[in-house]
């Protein structure tokens, strides 16, 4: 099972892992106009904890 970093770069996690949408859409995180950028720099801009976000996705792809 992979696992989903604050590096790594929203778009990609979307495309390789669709089932976190909901994640993104419940955490009111954006995930297409904000896609370019990492999931850090995401957080940091929508003031969300990162590591309860990582959490959340993780989670998110572990149900498959």
């Amino acid at each position: 099972m992979s696992v989903i970093e604050e590096n790594m770069i929203i778009n990609d996690v979307v495309s390789k892992h669709p089932e976190t949408m909901k994640v993104f859409n419940d955490w009111k995180v954006d995930s297409c106009c904000g896609g370019a950028q990492s999931l850090a720099a995401a957080c940091t801009l929508n003031n969300v904890d990162v590591a309860k976000f990582l959490e959340a996705l993780n989670a998110a792809i572990s149900k498959k």
